[in-house]
């Protein structure tokens, strides 16, 4: 299947093969986001996590204006930036400013952040957590849109009529909202934002939320045309054999890390009001860190041979989705293998869905 509009990007992590430094693992980042680069994919797309080691980014936003000069033109993401962190008028600011210093777009996802170990750390309340991306979001719509304005909320207020400086390049700053079932799609296009998934769940429940995100919008009166991303754990071999030992040995350990991280054995969103639904997504981690109990997960990520993969792309595609993100990034996963999936999928995937992908390259 062809789509015009279809895109094509990756997703970087600290990652790497063996015992590295921190400053190593931020090279292997950069040495990601050079192949990417490369081959044509569109843009490299982060994600924002602190205090462990489940992929040490704190600020997406400053890596990406350290890559920025690196690698001229490609785009960058954020899955996610996690709002209710945020004094919402100093990002505004930083949004702005990274849009005038990069020349690719700058893809930013938001979302309420579901760690209860980094609500803690910030001292902040996750009860509280909707509430504050609703003001967050709020002030960055009208901040960046380069005009004076003024906010007053529940948590975050200008308390004055401001302008952002530097003006925001409006046309490479596109925001998404993180879609983490139906209830919160409908939320997220009742204020006006695009979609953004990731395939940590099942197709049928992405179809769900995706249909609730559009009948909303319709009635919202939000533009069809939108971009709809949506990011996919990536092994690609010769046969979905080979490619399913791979996810059975790495993706294991990344749902071990994750585990950790979330702590789910604890439970901890069963009694967080606006959590609850998440209570059983996350005790479902430490199945998965079994590496017998991979193979579900990887039936709707991006694991096996080209053809099997192209597949995959098909059906997120008829769901809705138009911007693919590829993930190889994961914990463990060496440098060499990271690079053979992007190659591999620019090479025999992505051209069967977008001709232009593969003069790009």
């Amino acid at each position: 299947m062809v789509a015009d509009k279809q895109k094509f990007a990756f997703a970087v992590a600290p990652v790497g093969d063996g015992d590295l430094s921190d400053e190593q693992l931020y090279a292997e980042v950069l040495a990601d986001c050079r192949v990417g680069h490369a081959l044509g994919y569109d843009s490299a797309w982060m994600l924002e996590h602190h205090f462990s080691d489940y992929f040490p980014t704190p600020s997406p936003l400053m890596f990406m204006s350290n890559l920025a000069p690196q690698c001229p033109g490609l785009g960058f993401g954020a899955a996610v930036l996690v709002a209710p962190w945020y004094n919402p008028v100093r990002l505004a600011g930083e949004i702005a400013m990274l849009s005038n210093l990069c020349t690719g777009n700058l893809y930013l996802g938001l979302g309420r952040g579901t760690a209860k170990l980094e609500y803690d750390a910030f001292g902040l309340d996750m009860e509280e957590a909707r509430e504050r991306f609703k003001d967050c979001y709020e002030i960055l719509n009208r901040g960046l849109s380069g005009e004076p304005f003024s906010y007053q909320g529940k948590f975050f207020s200008t308390n004055r009529e401001v302008r952002i400086r530097p003006t925001p390049k409006t046309e490479r700053i596109h925001l998404y909202g993180a879609l983490g079932s139906p209830q919160s799609a409908t939320i997220m296009a009742e204020m006006g934002l695009a979609p953004l998934n990731t395939c940590q769940f099942p197709f049928h429940i992405l179809e769900k939320a995706m249909a609730a995100w559009g009948a909303q919008a319709a009635e919202t009166g939000y533009p069809e045309d939108t971009g709809r991303p949506v990011m996919a754990h990536t092994l690609i071999a010769d046969s979905d054999d080979e490619a399913m030992a791979l996810a059975r040995h790495h993706l294991s350990e990344f749902f071990k890390l994750q585990s950790i991280h979330y702590e789910a054995d604890a439970d901890v969103w069963i009694d967080i009001k606006g959590y609850e639904q998440f209570s059983r997504f996350f005790q479902n981690l430490t199945k998965l860190s079994d590496p017998d109990n991979i193979d579900g997960f990887a039936g709707h990520n991006f694991v096996g041979s080209p053809q099997t993969v192209a597949e995959q792309v098909e059906k997120l595609t008829s769901i809705g989705f138009n911007h693919f993100i590829v993930h190889p990034a994961t914990v463990g996963v060496p440098r060499a293998l990271r690079h053979d999936v992007l190659r591999r999928f620019a090479e025999t995937v992505a051209p069967e869905f977008s001709p232009e992908f593969s003069k790009a390259a």
